[in-house]
């Protein structure tokens, strides 16, 4: 086990919202390169921006051998690299050579690009780089995996069969919906050189979400595919929506859904007769605590139809959205507490998804199919454990010590018992409604513990919705999340090391 920051520099590092600096040099890299401002790392999506080329950039990402691939980084940014350019070239550089079938496993080297900018964006200008050159790393694991799985690389597009402008949308449509992979494919193509970015985005929330393959995933895909657009720049868009286009083809194996009836398919064909069946003004509805418990109920017993229904029941009795989605948060977050695990984990990362379209969707007919699809889903992620824990009976366990010291004890508790650190947290949290420094250190726990994608991923996805939630909901739902959220006791990755080591020599 690598040693552990002292109880100083944990408490030094969380309070001030920077991970390394305060760590004895353990990441003497980054001490090195030039800080990123939050002006860089962020891009204004009305703004179109064309950078250098950096097709040579994601070439020297694809042939650099993983054990030198920091250090190139590292003496490229001292040059001059952009953040953005690195983000953009690490996403190419992913979809252009790891397959996205599944989507998942090897292909969350592409997945979780946007999960490590986000906490790039609540970092200090100095720490930036490290979620990045964790992804970057990350790449280099998933690139090889990819060669011995038989060396997958996107082909050029066929231009023969990229249809024109004016019938690229629903030439689009209809390879969708015949689940045809190569008129699909020529179709994407047409459509975002012609399209709008809002358009397309429409239309792939709701093939997304249609069907309940690759626990979740498809839909993650769309929203971290169109976030990371947001950052990098829509020029950068046809070879990323070609990858997840074919993505969302994926069947697993199954025949043709176009013309079968099969058990993943059939939530969302349901609920496409069900968004129908909803009161137009359904948005007008008011808050409403006891429904809220009645959706809650049919997550945890009623099944994918059941848990639609519900929704239309209560859209339809003049309930708020706000209230549904909160109960579908919090049912995530208990499926975290009653069986800890990937089916769970995903559970709050396909709802994080699935959120953020609904937010950013237009079209009103999507919208009521994304919350519809949204509550079918949570069933389907129930696992086998026989846990009864219900998320609004988990009661706070007062505090033993106030300010930084009762923050420590609730990180180390996380490493020893989750149900004991939960019941801290809930009872921290109702002595600092700003929970600032409870997410800023359970970042910092997993840029230095973090072992996989789904360390960033999920906490990516929790923290951002804490404050999706209403108030007399969120601090549960974020108490629920340290049963898969990193403690102070784990042991650290080898990733810091690594950095400090990238510029000597």
């Amino acid at each position: 086990m690598n040693a552990l920051p002292t109880r100083r520099q944990f408490l030094k590092t969380a309070a001030a919202g920077s991970a390394w600096l305060g760590l004895g040099g353990e990441l003497g890299l980054l001490s090195q390169l030039r800080p990123v401002s939050a002006a860089e790392a962020r891009l204004d999506p009305d703004i179109v921006r064309f950078g250098p080329d950096i097709e040579p950039l994601v070439r020297f990402l694809e042939d650099a051998p993983r054990d030198r691939l920091l250090e190139g980084v590292g003496a490229k940014i001292k040059r001059g690299l952009s953040y953005r350019d690195l983000l953009a070239a690490l996403l190419l550089a992913g979809v252009r050579n790891i397959q996205p079938r599944p989507v998942g496993f090897k292909f969350h080297a592409v997945l979780v690009v946007n999960s490590a900018h986000l906490p790039s964006l609540s970092s200090p200008d100095a720490d930036r780089w490290l979620p990045i050159f964790w992804a970057l790393d990350y790449f280099k694991s998933s690139q090889a995996q990819d060669v011995k799985e038989g060396d997958w690389t996107m082909r050029s597009a066929d231009e023969t069969k990229v249809p024109p402008a004016h019938k690229a949308k629903q030439a689009f449509i209809e390879a969708m919906e015949a689940w045809d992979e190569d008129a699909a494919d020529a179709a994407v193509t047409g459509l975002v050189r012609s399209a709008s970015a809002q358009e397309i985005f429409e239309l792939f929330c709701r093939y997304g979400a249609r069907d309940f393959r690759e626990l979740g995933h498809k839909a993650i895909y769309v929203a971290n595919s169109w976030r990371a657009l947001q950052s990098i720049g829509w020029h950068h868009a046809e070879p990323v929506l070609r990858s997840l286009a074919y993505a969302l083809l994926d069947r697993t194996g199954d025949a043709n859904p176009a013309s079968n009836d099969l058990p993943a398919d059939r939530p969302g064909r349901r609920n496409l007769e069900l968004r129908d069946e909803i009161r137009d003004d359904w948005l007008d509805g008011k808050a409403d605590p006891e429904a809220l418990t009645g959706m809650l109920q049919a997550v945890r017993q009623g099944s994918a139809a059941d848990t639609s229904a519900k929704v239309k029941e209560l859209l339809n009795r003049g309930v708020a959205p706000q209230t549904i989605w909160d109960a579908l948060f919090n049912g995530a977050g208990e499926l975290l507490m009653r069986e800890p695990g990937i089916r769970s984990l995903h559970a709050v990362t396909c709802t994080n998804a699935l959120h953020f379209a609904w937010q950013h969707c237009s079209s009103d007919a999507t919208r009521r199919y994304l919350l519809l699809q949204n509550a079918a889903f949570l069933p389907l992620f129930r696992g086998a454990s026989k846990e009864k824990t219900h998320i609004e009976e988990l009661q706070a366990t007062p505090l033993k010590a106030s300010g930084p010291q009762a923050l420590e004890h609730i990180f180390a508790e996380i490493s020893r018992d989750r149900m004991s650190a939960a019941r801290l947290l809930l009872a921290w949290l109702k002595e600092s409604p700003q929970p600032k420094e409870f997410i800023d250190a359970a970042r910092v726990l997993v840029f230095l513990k973090g072992r996989d994608a789904h360390d960033y991923k999920f906490s990516s996805a929790v923290l951002e919705d804490y404050q999706n939630i209403s108030p007399a909901w969120r601090d549960r739902y974020l108490a629920a999340s340290v049963f898969i959220l990193r403690g102070s006791g784990d042991s650290n990755n080898d990733l810091v090391k690594r950095a400090r080591a990238a510029l000597q020599g």
